[in-house]
């Protein structure tokens, strides 16, 4: 069994002008849902094998809080420029590329590619997945690259799905 939590950044700020989008920052609220979300979940699941997440700054700031209380070590952390994609394209292609010798991953990245991997991959349908917001779907595979061989989907079990306002 492969198994992958796929987390959208937390909220981020809009209030700083003339700064890219990838540099973007958390709110707040971003930065105490993280805290609130990831360690309600340390305490419900396992730790995944690997954390990886999009370079953009709320993304990794949110992977970093994760990584924090999940006691995953922040220098083992992935970072990857292709996961700051607002398409699902690259999010599959970060998670057919995992090494079969994890049987886990915990991905940090952005909607829409989020909310479209989703449901294409899992089978409970989400209509959205808000800020914070952790799904998780597993697939009777050994093999990461089977869950998408040949641009054939097959489709995982909807494990998870978690948002910050279950836990408030």
């Amino acid at each position: 069994m492969k198994t992958v939590y796929i987390v959208r950044h937390a909220k981020s700020s809009w209030e700083y002008g003339g700064i890219q989008d990838i540099d973007r920052p958390l709110k707040k609220r971003g930065i105490n849902d993280a805290y609130l979300v990831s360690k309600k979940l340390a305490k419900e699941i396992i730790r995944p094998d690997t954390f990886m997440s999009s370079s953009a700054n709320r993304a990794l700031h949110t992977a970093m809080i994760f990584a924090e209380n999940f006691k995953y070590p922040l220098a083992n952390l992935l970072i990857k420029k292709s996961l700051y994609s607002f398409s699902d394209g690259y999010l599959v292609k970060s998670i057919l590329a995992l090494d079969d010798a994890f049987d886990s991953a915990m991905i940090f990245s952005h909607d829409h590619g989020i909310s479209t991997f989703v449901n294409k991959f899992g089978n409970k349908p989400i209509d959205h997945i808000p800020t914070c917001g952790v799904v998780g779907i597993q697939f009777d595979t050994k093999n990461w690259k089977l869950i998408n061989k040949d641009k054939i989907i097959k489709k995982g079990k909807t494990i998870l799905h978690v948002f910050p306002k279950m836990y408030k």
